[in-house]
């Protein structure tokens, strides 16, 4: 309801920041469910919890879920074994072969320890309408660019990068899957209005005010660092599911000073 309210266009369900890797089918399950009850339809909503090293199993899960009241699928590239531009590529295929729902492909490399290549990319969107967009969490803003030059008019490139979402929006980013947003939806949305209202240095100055807040949701690891956020604007609490660890004390009054400087607490 929070982020609803902020002015956000459309919902991730279970993607990183939610721990959706840390949760079992049930819970996944529960969580998407709550989502789907809360929404009640009035934001587009994309299901997270797509990505995964082994095709077979990936496969087999689309297969036996329902997607009643999701709009879209988030699928992150195979994490840790690593595989070739053509691995990837076959994957997002035989994904694509059997999902109900268009699909969103999200590249994370710092993440899943490889890089889904520009060219991969466009190849992908060139290969089916099923692929609409990439979630791009490279940081490299040569590759969106390429994206963002050579990609066919149905397929949208978006930040999923925080700090260099502006710099994205400058080279044809159209959206954002944010971390920051989860907290403060308004503030961080109300750069993407700016854009799209021509706005550049409003954006800017919006853009701004976040700089700060940024690398500190990041000190003690994503979502560490936006739970302890959202703690201190009283939406939830900052605990989290080993391996990951409660936000230490210093970041947290790091982050509360930040928060008090954009006067929401």
């Amino acid at each position: 309801e929070h982020v609803i309210e902020g002015g956000v266009d459309f919902l991730v369900s279970l993607g990183t920041t939610g721990e959706a890797v840390t949760l079992n089918a049930i819970e996944a399950k529960e969580v998407l469910q709550f989502t789907i009850k809360v929404n009640q339809g009035r934001k587009p909503l994309v299901a997270g919890m797509f990505g995964d090293n082994n095709t077979a199993r990936l496969i087999d899960r689309i297969q036996n879920f329902s997607f009643e009241g999701v709009d879209a699928i988030m699928s992150s590239s195979p994490s840790y074994n690593k595989p070739s531009q053509e691995g990837i590529f076959l994957q997002y295929q035989e994904l694509a072969k059997v999902s109900p729902l268009p699909i969103i492909i999200y590249n994370v490399p710092s993440r899943t320890g490889s890089n889904v290549e520009a060219k991969t990319t466009l190849r992908l969107a060139n290969s089916s309408e099923k692929f609409i967009a990439v979630k791009e969490a490279s940081g490299d803003l040569h590759q969106a660019g390429v994206i963002a030059k050579h990609k066919p008019p149905h397929f949208s490139l978006l930040s999923g990068d925080d700090p260099i979402t502006l710099p994205l929006y400058s080279i044809g980013a159209t959206g954002a899957i944010s971390v920051v947003a989860n907290a403060l939806p308004r503030q961080f949305s109300g750069i993407t209005k700016a854009v799209q209202s021509d706005n550049w240095k409003l954006a800017k100055q919006l853009h701004l005010q976040l700089h700060e807040l940024h690398p500190l949701l990041y000190v003690d690891c994503n979502p560490s660092g936006i739970k302890g956020a959202m703690e201190l604007l009283g939406l939830c609490n900052r605990e989290v599911r080993l391996p990951l660890a409660p936000l230490g004390a210093g970041t947290m009054e790091a982050i509360k000073a930040e928060l008090q400087k954009l006067k929401v607490i």
